[in-house]
């Protein structure tokens, strides 16, 4: 078989894959009030488990103008990957909307995972950009640095220097060497359906 009919059929199947996933997130089967609950209870789980894996991300945290906190982003490849989860920005503590994230991959990989991606914005700067954007992209609408541990098991906040830092974990702690870099992220509607405003 071509190699172009291989791959336009490996396409079709991920895409109809991923369409029979989409139909069954959770939101899918909950209020808009639950499914909030759900995202506020699982960020607060994400954000204590980052300052077990990096205590010092602690500091960052509470010095950034905003942190917007996506506890659970499913990731599904069979030749495409794509990735998908809800999550809170926080500002100042204070819950202050809720977005939806995507990205996507191409490559002969097989597989799921879950992960948790947290977005600080530094400054209050960023954080304005991100709120007066319409749909906002890692790498395009910000350069986002990705924090990694260093061998001492801290993360060293002298090295990010961009105003928009970001954290990647499994349960087995932060993924090094990822780039969130074409991450997606738009605002989802107060119903919880995940339609971008």
């Amino acid at each position: 078989m071509p190699r172009n009919v291989l791959v336009a059929v490996a396409l079709a199947t991920s895409a109809l894959a991923l369409t029979a996933c989409t139909t069954t997130l959770p939101r899918d089967h909950q209020s808009g009030i639950e499914n909030r609950e759900d995202i506020n209870t699982r960020a607060d789980a994400a954000l204590k488990r980052l300052y077990d894996v990096a205590p010092n991300s602690r500091q960052l945290v509470s010095q950034a103008a905003g942190v917007l906190i996506f506890p659970r982003v499913i990731g599904a490849s069979v030749v495409v990957g794509a990735e998908h989860g809800d999550g809170v920005l926080r500002v100042k503590g204070q819950n202050k909307g809720y977005y939806s994230t995507s990205s996507g991959s191409f490559g002969f990989q097989l597989g799921a995972q879950s992960k948790a991606i947290i977005f600080v914005f530094k400054t209050k700067e960023a954080l304005d950009k991100f709120l007066a954007s319409s749909g906002w992209t890692a790498g395009v609408d910000a350069t986002v640095a990705v924090a990694n541990l260093s061998a001492n098991g801290s993360v060293d906040l002298n090295t990010l220097r961009e105003p928009v830092v970001g954290f990647v974990m499994t349960n087995a702690g932060l993924m090094a060497g990822v780039s969130l870099e074409g991450t997606k992220v738009n605002r989802i509607d107060d119903g919880g359906t995940g339609k971008a405003k």
